[in-house]
């Protein structure tokens, strides 16, 4: 087993996101994921902000030192995934291609912020300064 920390971090109160990342197995070889809030304050999210990485545009997944966002991150996933299950085959077959995870990414991204929307929770905006931040 990898030594290497491996963390995921997306917005647990979308259903969608929330499912996904609880469904999603990868090989043991390669480690323990470790499932984080996006909304709750912590290292995770403060890299994720350090890097200026818009968690409401993208999931984050961090491996090592390794940083992959969005698209990138689910086709890591689907190569990491241990294709247990449908779901997992399901993952690997479609995200396993970089460039259909980037075709089909921008779409789970609409549906994630349309049922936000509907079931009135707002938006992460890790990105957004305070009003009073002078530069």
């Amino acid at each position: 087993m990898s030594d290497r920390p491996i963390q995921l971090i997306y917005d647990q109160q979308c259903p969608f996101c929330d499912r996904y990342s609880r469904l999603v197995r990868i090989r043991k070889t390669v480690g323990d994921l470790a499932l984080v809030d996006a909304r709750e304050p912590g290292p995770g999210m403060d890299r994720v902000t350090e890097l200026g990485l818009d968690i409401d545009q993208g999931m984050v997944l961090i491996v090592g030192d390794e940083v992959y966002y969005g698209a990138d991150a689910m086709h890591a996933l689907a190569l990491m995934s241990s294709r247990s299950g449908m779901f997992n085959r399901l993952n690997h077959w479609i995200f396993r291609s970089r460039v259909l995870a980037g075709l089909l990414y921008p779409l789970l991204r609409t549906c994630r912020n349309f049922l936000l929307k509907l079931m009135g929770r707002s938006k992460i905006n890790n990105l957004d300064l305070p009003d009073n931040a002078c530069f």
